[in-house]
């Protein structure tokens, strides 16, 4: 019985650090919009996404550039040509947190 507990604790664990999120402090914050296929109006401005950009959610799942909800407060990174390479969709909390200077 006691393996069993331990393995279970142990399943338990894993899963929830695999659901760590973690958004790296130099990531800017914006309101983001997807507009067409590979662009997205940021901050009112159209911005071209980075082939193989990464979306991650409010619930940390990577979703395709249509499904990005309208007006979606992000932290974003953008590429060395000044396009978006990653964009993380803020949850309620997060979004109510000052940014890191």
């Amino acid at each position: 019985m006691r393996i069993l507990l331990v393995v279970l604790f142990t399943a338990y664990c894993a899963a929830a650090a695999a659901q760590l999120r973690i958004i790296p402090d130099e990531a800017k914050r914006g309101v983001m919009s997807h507009i067409e296929v590979m662009t997205v109006s940021l901050d009112g401005q159209p911005l071209e996404l980075a082939a193989g950009v990464l979306i991650r959610d409010a619930e940390n799942r990577i979703i395709l550039p249509v499904a990005l909800p309208q007006n979606s407060v992000v932290k974003y990174e953008l590429d060395a040509e000044k396009r978006i390479r990653r964009v993380w969709v803020l949850t309620p909390d997060e979004a109510a947190q000052a940014d890191k200077q």
